[in-house]
């Protein structure tokens, strides 16, 4: 079994999905013949054709719009926008189409498409190419959002995202892209949709993250651990809809709880999480819930975006307040 990192494993799940079920098409731009910004879609075009491998204008709405009429008439697109922060234009389809086509119809048409965009910070890239808004797209009734963290959440959550009935915002974290590789099988298993995956198990503390920051909270776990604290890690993966019970069980266990995130902090999804916790796990906390996130500004791009990002020295400082709270 060979080891991947998490762009191969999105090309691995593409290609198995392809092979599976002609329905499935991909459409973007530079998707065909240079094989995507980030090589996610090397050599489809070669194995599938330009009837199933579509190269488009530089047009996001175009590509959304296209992707919902296809999705209606029965197509399962997989559509790429090359960077977080060109999506922007796609929000009108997403939001007055994509998401609410199935009430729309009351049932007869769905819309089986899948948004995929490289996001996050930590390439130093210019402006547009780094922003982490998984929040915009949480609050639209009707999208569900997914990011993976690692190879093999990639491969399997992006096959499920494909074989959903209804809109998936997949979102990559560019910044590991390659970071890690992994053996994983291309045996075309998917994981579930909609739940949290528990990554580490502790007593003293849960800290809940996803995409990229899953690796700096692992290595907090790590160093908590030489400290003699017991950290639970938990990858939410599915930002929307959220597995608030499994984090309110961690909770419970714990009593205390550290959510991290790149994205700003104000109306995070780490907000969202903290007020789960405060509506209907508030007798199991023995302190306030913290969050390690963004700044409420614009991510000073390029050089000094670490000084924007979360890092294990933060996320420390903020364990060690809640582990010493009174």
């Amino acid at each position: 079994m060979a080891e991947v990192n998490l762009v191969e494993a999105v090309n691995m799940a593409l290609a198995r999905a392809m092979e599976e079920d002609d329905n499935v098409v991909v459409l973007g731009e530079d998707v065909g013949v240079n094989g995507g910004v980030f090589r996610a879609t090397v050599g489809l075009l070669d194995r599938f054709g330009k009837e199933r491998v579509m190269d488009t204008p530089l047009a996001e709405s175009l590509i959304a719009g296209m992707s919902i009429g296809m999705a209606a008439m029965g197509l399962k697109p997989v559509a790429e926008i090359q960077f977080m922060g060109f999506i922007y234009p796609c929000v009108d389809q997403l939001v007055c189409h994509a998401s609410r086509l199935r009430n729309r119809t009351r049932g007869r048409l769905g819309c089986p498409m899948v948004l995929r965009a490289p996001f996050g910070g930590g390439i130093h890239a210019p402006e547009h190419h780094s922003e982490s808004t998984e929040a915009i797209f949480a609050h639209i009734p009707g999208l569900r959002v997914v990011i993976p963290s690692s190879p093999s959440r990639a491969y399997g959550l992006l096959l499920a995202a494909i074989r959903d009935p209804d809109p998936v915002i997949f979102l990559e974290p560019k910044r590991i892209y390659r970071l890690v590789r992994q053996e994983v099988p291309d045996d075309g298993t998917a994981l579930p949709l909609d739940v949290c995956f528990t990554l580490r198990e502790g007593t003293d503390l849960t800290l809940v993250t996803w995409g990229a920051m899953v690796h700096e909270t692992l290595q907090a776990a790590d160093a908590l651990a030489d400290q003699g604290i017991s950290a639970e890690v938990i990858d939410v993966a599915t930002v929307k809809p959220l597995d608030a019970e499994s984090i309110l069980i961690s909770v419970e266990k714990t009593g205390r709880c550290v959510i991290v995130h790149e994205a700003a902090r104000t109306a995070g999804m780490g907000a969202e999480i903290a007020a789960r916790l405060c509506d209907e796990g508030l007798l199991s906390l023995m302190a306030p819930v913290k969050r390690v996130t963004g700044f409420d500004t614009v991510m000073p791009l390029p050089r000094s975006e670490h000084y924007y990002m979360p890092n294990v020295k933060r996320i420390l400082k903020t364990c060690r307040e809640l582990v010493d709270y009174a």
